[in-house]
């Protein structure tokens, strides 16, 4: 049986994955930060366990609770969004937010998770977004929110080097109907999902470091 670690899994695309991948008759581990998300991933059938990534103590605990673990694949899905454009200063509150949760947590969280992976050969993507494009930036909105995807980005592709037994991607999971996405979103989140397994179960050695687009398409440049 495959087993694959979700990390922010208590509702939207992740907790879509987790149902999904639970459906193809994985073992999903799943993390929440609250009881209502646990209780959530454990009604599906997931082992649920509690993680809050903008927390370093709550992060720092990981490793011991992977201990002899293999991870085919593992997930970072936690991520926030601040919707102010440049002409608005991000406040430290905002940019704290925001930062400690798209980079920090991840950063926080590649060395407790990837030994595992690579002692799996498995496959480490986590949830990044076509904003973090800098050659094809189209606009200022969610200013802060592409600057802290862009680093997420670059984060993930200096990682690969410490952990050539891994395969580690950035994903894009398009526009989706979350609370992040607003309804007007052309994606349902089991879409989105359903495009990101499609996508995950097609990488090659080659996309390592690369950015990967829900619909099977491979980023040319960040």
């Amino acid at each position: 049986m495959s087993t694959i670690l979700i990390i922010g899994a208590s509702r939207g695309i992740g907790l879509a994955l987790a149902q999904q991948y639970l459906d193809e008759g994985w073992r999903v581990i799943a993390t929440a930060r609250d009881a209502t998300g646990l209780a959530r991933l454990r009604a599906l059938g997931a082992e649920a366990w509690t993680l809050d990534v903008a927390q370093p103590t709550s992060v720092s605990g990981l490793a011991w609770q992977l201990d002899g673990e293999k991870l085919d694949l593992a997930l970072y899905v936690a991520g926030v969004l601040e919707s102010a454009g440049a002409d608005t200063p991000p406040t430290q509150e905002a940019f704290d937010r925001v930062m400690r949760t798209n980079v920090l947590g991840a950063m926080q969280v590649v060395p407790q998770v990837l030994p595992c992976v690579e002692a799996a050969a498995g496959v480490f993507g986590v949830l990044s977004s076509s904003m973090s494009l800098i050659g094809s930036v189209a606009g200022s909105n969610a200013w802060l929110y592409r600057v802290s995807k862009a680093a997420l980005n670059m984060a993930l592709s200096s990682a690969r080097f410490d952990y050539p037994g891994a395969t580690l991607v950035a994903l894009d999971p398009g526009w989706v109907q979350t609370e992040m996405g607003g309804a007007g979103a052309p994606l349902t989140v089991q879409d989105s999902a359903s495009g990101l397994r499609a996508v995950l179960a097609s990488v090659t050695q080659a996309d390592n470091g690369r950015l990967l687009h829900v619909d099977g398409r491979r980023a040319d440049h960040w």
